[in-house]
């Protein structure tokens, strides 16, 4: 296991970046599935973590997270943030620790096509973490729809996008996020490693990539290796044990079949959100996602739940 990655111990890099930023510090990133808009539904289903830590293994965007830094619901023990995918999480890593440098490398980035092409072929094993970092928020902003995936080869191929103005440099923006990450742990690793950390009293949000609803709704794929049917069923395990050693889990996903057939055991709630992945405007809208709970919170919220009125189906699908 990987030691923790808290940055420096001061939690800063200079004078610049121990300023109290100006604006609230949202996600950096624009991400497939990211939980912007169902942040009001998340919240409310968010024990309390003033003796807790909070975990969120598939960080994405990190929407819930800036969203509780920005409200002071962090408990005293912190936060750890990770991921499979090792460019986002180097990303993360250079906006806590060298934002400065990030900013200067974003300001000298161009919105045009063919540049656009010229650093989407760079190899990034070929750059420092800066340069990866500056690349890959560069190429979140003007590609189409802010997608991030990557082909068998594990290389990026999303298109252009022919944004006008793409914000793939907002100094404000990268320094508030900066400021609301010092001390927070950023791993790269599998969401299973949660599974040996968290103990009692903590909370772990599970955002994976969701299980497609047709065939060819399969934009979840982040990376190369995919996140498929055996490793749903594996995250699934993975929520029943730290449920029964008291940890409170909240997972989002897919209202399909195969996620309402594995946490059927669990408190079960659907949810309408918005969400703009089809290329085509006439098909995009609200969808019907699933918010499942599980330990602690999962049980206080089932104790008091309302009875629904005879004849109406409660919302709660499975407790």
């Amino acid at each position: 296991m990987p030691l923790e990655n808290h940055g420096p111990p001061d939690g800063t890099e200079g004078p610049q970046a121990s300023r109290v930023p100006c604006v609230q510090p949202a996600p950096f990133l624009k991400w497939a599935g990211g939980k912007r808009q169902l942040l009001p539904e998340l919240l409310r289903r968010v024990p309390s973590l003033r003796s807790g830590r909070y975990f969120e293994p598939f960080v994405g965007g990190g929407a819930l997270f800036f969203a509780l830094q920005q409200r002071g619901l962090l408990g005293r023990r912190g936060a750890r943030l990770s991921d499979i995918n090792a460019d986002l999480i180097n990303c993360y890593l250079m906006v806590r620790d060298q934002v400065e440098p990030l900013i200067q490398l974003l300001s000298r980035h161009r919105n045009e096509e063919t540049y656009y092409y010229a650093v989407r072929a760079q190899d990034p094993r070929t750059l420092d973490p800066v340069q990866r970092a500056a690349r890959l928020i560069y190429l979140n902003k003007t590609c189409f729809n802010g997608l991030f995936r990557e082909n068998r080869h594990g290389l990026f191929n999303v298109p252009f996008g022919h944004y006008a103005r793409p914000r793939f440099c907002d100094p404000e923006a990268l320094r508030a996020a900066s400021y609301a990450l010092r001390g927070v742990a950023i791993e790269h690793s599998s969401f299973e490693e949660v599974e040996e950390l968290a103990q009692p009293g903590d909370f772990v949000y599970f955002d994976p990539p969701y299980v497609p609803l047709s065939r060819t709704a399969r934009f979840v794929q982040y990376s190369a290796g995919g996140f498929g049917p055996e490793r749903q069923e594996r995250l699934a395990r993975c929520v029943a044990t730290l449920a029964a050693r008291g940890v409170s889990v909240l997972v989002s996903n897919s209202a399909t079949p195969l996620v309402r057939g594995l946490y059927a055991g669990f408190l079960v709630e659907e949810v309408q959100a918005n969400r703009a992945i089809n290329s085509r405007g006439d098909r995009r809208g609200k969808v019907c996602e699933l918010l499942i709970r599980a330990g602690p919170h999962a049980r206080l919220a089932a104790a008091a739940r309302p009875v629904a009125p005879q004849g109406v189906e409660p919302r709660t699908l499975r407790v």
